[in-house]
């Protein structure tokens, strides 16, 4: 299954919501990958194994599965999480891609690939219906957890 939609960050008609910048909200990406209990309430434990400035590999517990991932970084552009097949879990990856079609105008991209090409039956078509309706609460529920620590200045850039 492929998937993707758009997460509006900054809607530029409601003078309401506060503008976060392209930075704050790639400090908030990249934030997710490094503390993904932040965003993630299910999730057990977490731990980065090992840490470059362009990627990590994590380890991710949720209950008994366990579950090792690589995530690389294209500075202030992607984040792209990549699952290898392993034991009971097939391959599969997210790239979170930060769009700008105008200044300020941010948007996310979040493209699901399950790995899978094998034609749909009824039943993998309607399990893949709910993990799309996941998966867009999930992102929608990123976005607005990066809004609330730009907000509050978490996602501000460190004094030098």
């Amino acid at each position: 299954m492929k998937f993707e939609h758009l997460v509006e960050i900054n809607d530029l008609s409601n003078p309401t919501i506060e503008v976060i910048s392209r930075e704050q909200l790639w400090r908030g990406l990249v934030l997710r990958a490094e503390m993904p209990k932040l965003f993630v309430s299910y999730l057990d434990d977490a731990s980065i194994m090992d840490r470059t400035e362009a990627s990590m590999t994590r380890t991710l517990k949720y209950g008994t599965l366990e579950v090792t991932d690589q995530v690389s970084f294209t500075h202030l552009e992607h984040v792209h999480y990549d699952v290898a097949a392993q034991k009971d879990i097939p391959q599969s990856s997210l790239r979170m891609s930060i769009e700008e079609p105008q200044p300020d105008a941010l948007f996310v991209r979040f493209a699901y690939d399950s790995g899978n090409v094998e034609p749909e039956d009824a039943e993998a078509k309607m399990y893949n219906e709910y993990r799309k309706s996941a998966y867009q609460e999930a992102d929608v529920e990123t976005v607005r957890i990066i809004r609330e620590l730009a907000e509050s200045g978490r996602l501000d850039a460190l004094p030098s």
